[in-house]
């Protein structure tokens, strides 16, 4: 069973109490104790009124639905009941402070230095959700990667690593993408961004940096990109999905953990950094389609206009290269992919694929015995010395259910609620390509004491994707 911590900044929590319904509120007396007996001055600050689909809740009758203008905190569309040990506030720096903004990398290193040294924030916070764990898969943390939060979340993560050292530590990097704003405050976010990727990967079991706003969209996303609760919705698709085989019960099917993700996604021991791509598409179309023998590219699958095309098992090494260069519709990797940066030499050439997992969720499994494709320990280090990708494929019949709480973000969803995900991880030659973007941006605008460590190793990052394929021949040096 899962367990949370979440940190936030003073007022980031909105209208969630750390105490609810299910967990009483302790003595009042408990924890209040000092040695002062002066007088004291109570500042209260002015209450965050709970949204009206939090207030719908306790009143009888259908609950309002979320919308853009009611949703100003990520709490204002959740009706979870939180541990109160899950909430834990930071107190050093308030949501959206103009006087002290939490956007400077090194803000988030000194915070989380000067609380571990004064809480141990491990020992306070996690060891007891780990104590409860029978058999602990792994740790996932989600966290901001290009401002403060990145500096705050590399120094936890070293510490989770240096406590817990053969834990899987999967870590999911946000990218609130570039935006609109001063040139500065886009280089200090490329900047950060940078920096988180190359401190978390040293840590990670595997990094997954994500666009909170993907700069293309298929049609069939309808995405307002100043909305958190729009963009966040669109990542928790594609997160919960791609993930699902790690929480799947044991159906007869192969199951996973995310110790077997890494196996295939990081094959040569440096690779910890992993491509994020999905397609949405409605499940009665797919259903109906899969069960007709006609030609699979005919027919419209996706929630839009594209089409899915479901390939049948061919010779080995053709189907592999196949299936590990399928183009899915939404790319999540952070960074203009079609950079002008890029020479059009590389711009033309295909990735090259290392590792690739993919998790279908819907009626995918109808045809399953043809789709299966799975990796065992012989075929990968075969297929390592051929240099061909190691694939693995999960599939679910399970589809990914619109909650009350969804936005709107799908267009032509089915009236059942339902849409069928096709989900992807994996390292491939891209990765290289956006560190190397990172690179030459830390190399303008990193101070010169930290410049060179930085850039060298974004660089030997980059090189992790290279090795066994790039000849070195058309390097970005020759731009």
């Amino acid at each position: 069973m899962p367990r949370t911590v979440i940190y936030d900044l003073k007022g980031g929590f909105g209208s969630l109490k750390r105490f609810n319904e299910l967990y009483e509120l302790e003595s009042e007396a408990q924890g209040r104790g000092g040695v002062w007996t002066g007088p004291t001055v109570i500042s209260t600050a002015p209450p965050i009124h709970p949204s009206p689909y939090l207030a719908s809740l306790s009143i009888d009758g259908i609950p309002a639905r979320p919308s853009i203008s009611t949703v100003k905190y990520w709490s204002d569309f959740s009706h979870l009941f939180y541990h109160p040990r899950s909430i834990v506030q930071l107190n050093n720096y308030s949501l959206g402070s103009s006087i002290q903004p939490f956007e400077n990398y090194t803000s988030g290193d000194e915070l989380f230095d000067g609380l571990d040294k004064e809480h141990d924030l491990l020992d306070r916070d996690l060891r007891l959700w780990v104590e409860e764990c029978d058999q602990m898969q792994g740790v996932q943390v989600f966290t901001g990667c290009d401002d403060a939060w990145g500096g705050f979340a590399s120094r936890y993560v070293e510490r989770l690593r240096d406590e817990y050292g053969k834990v899987g530590i999967w870590v999911w990097g946000i990218d609130g993408g570039e935006g609109e704003g001063r040139k500065d405050k886009k280089l200090l976010k490329t900047t950060n961004a940078a920096r988180a990727l190359h401190d978390l990967s040293m840590h990670a079991s595997q990094y997954v940096p994500i666009s909170n706003i993907p700069p293309h969209l298929p049609e069939y996303v309808s995405l307002n990109r100043l909305s958190e609760w729009h963009t966040s919705a669109l990542l928790a698709t594609v997160i919960e999905s791609v993930a699902l085989p790690c929480r799947s019960r044991e159906d007869g099917r192969k199951r996973t953990t995310f110790n077997d993700f890494e196996a295939a996604l990081n094959t040569n021991g440096n690779q910890r950094i992993a491509q994020l791509t999905f397609s949405v598409l409605d499940p009665q179309l797919l259903k109906d389609k899969l069960k007709q023998d006609s030609d699979p590219s005919h027919g419209d699958l996706r929630a839009g206009n594209s089409q899915y095309s479901h390939e049948p098992v061919r010779e080995d090494s053709q189907r592999a290269r196949d299936v590990a260069e399928t183009t899915l519709d939404v790319d999540l990797l952070p960074g203009e992919m079609n950079d002008t940066r890029l020479s059009l030499k590389r711009l033309k050439k295909a990735p090259h694929v290392f590792g690739r997992v993919e998790s279908l969720r819907g009626p995918f499994a109808v045809h399953a015995v043809e789709t299966q494709y799975n990796d065992d320990d012989y075929s990968r280090k075969r297929r390592r010395l051929q240099n061909l990708p190691i694939l693995e494929r999960y599939q679910s019949s399970l589809a990914f259910e619109i909650l009350d709480t969804f936005p709107e973000i799908f267009r032509d969803v089915s009236k059942s609620g339902l849409v069928a995900i096709h989900a992807s991880l994996s390292t491939s030659s891209i990765v290289s390509t956006r560190v190397k973007g990172l690179q030459r941006v830390v190399a303008r605008t990193v101070g010169l004491g930290e410049r060179e460590a930085l850039s060298n190793g974004l660089g030997e990052i980059a090189e992790a994707y290279e090795e066994g394929w790039s000849s070195g021949s058309d390097d970005d040096s020759d731009d």
